[in-house]
């Protein structure tokens, strides 16, 4: 059998200061990992809550929609100035036969 070798302090402690390091290392591997898992679940609770408020803006624009459709059944089409709440109407289209057709209309040369 051979002869033991006892290492010196100095040995020892670089050899239990390395094991403390890996213990360290290990450690804040862990702490990572947590809070690698806590910003996932915090960005999961991110997308979720933007869906919902995507969801919520489609109910305000249906929500927009409805207002106007009933407000032009009401008033008809126009503009409204929502600091003042005044509404101005948009002028009425002349009707079709009230615009004279140029091309039927008789040519004030045509004669000369």
């Amino acid at each position: 059998m051979a002869d033991e070798i006892k290492f010196s302090e100095d040995e020892l402690k670089s050899l239990q200061e390395l094991q403390n390091s890996y213990q360290e290392k290990q450690l804040q591997f862990g702490q990572l990992k947590v809070q690698n898992v806590l910003l996932s679940q915090q960005l999961s609770a991110l997308e979720a809550r933007e869906v919902e408020l995507e969801e919520e803006y489609g109910e305000v624009q249906k929500s927009e929609q409805k207002l106007v459709e009933d407000l032009n059944k009401k008033y008809g089409p126009g503009s409204l100035d929502p600091a003042t709440g005044v509404f101005t109407p948009q002028p009425a289209e002349p009707a079709v036969a009230d615009v004279p057709d140029m091309a039927k209309a008789p040519a004030a040369d045509a004669e000369a």
